[in-house]
């Protein structure tokens, strides 16, 4: 599991077993966890900024990760209806 797969699971703790393998399987998903994890390093890196962009980038990366999550979510659940995890 990449890091970002691993920081997805951390994210979605109870859907681990289900990242886990829709990561496997999935290079959109991997690449989709791996933009995730950076996009919350940029905005933790951003939060620690005092140039005078700051709050904007940290507004742009908020709507980015929200985008994000949203989409991990939509793909978990076409991913349990394919395949059932439970």
């Amino acid at each position: 599991m990449g890091n970002g797969v691993k920081f997805v699971a951390t994210c979605f703790e109870e859907h681990f077993k289900a990242i886990e393998e829709l990561a496997a399987r999935s290079e959109g998903f991997r690449d989709l966890c791996d933009d995730f994890a950076t996009a919350k390093c940029e905005k933790l890196r951003w939060e620690q900024s005092s140039a005078p962009e700051r709050d904007e980038r940290i507004a742009e990366y908020r709507d980015l990760i929200d985008g994000m999550w949203i989409e991990i979510e939509q793909e978990l659940e076409r991913a349990a209806i394919k395949t059932p995890w439970r």
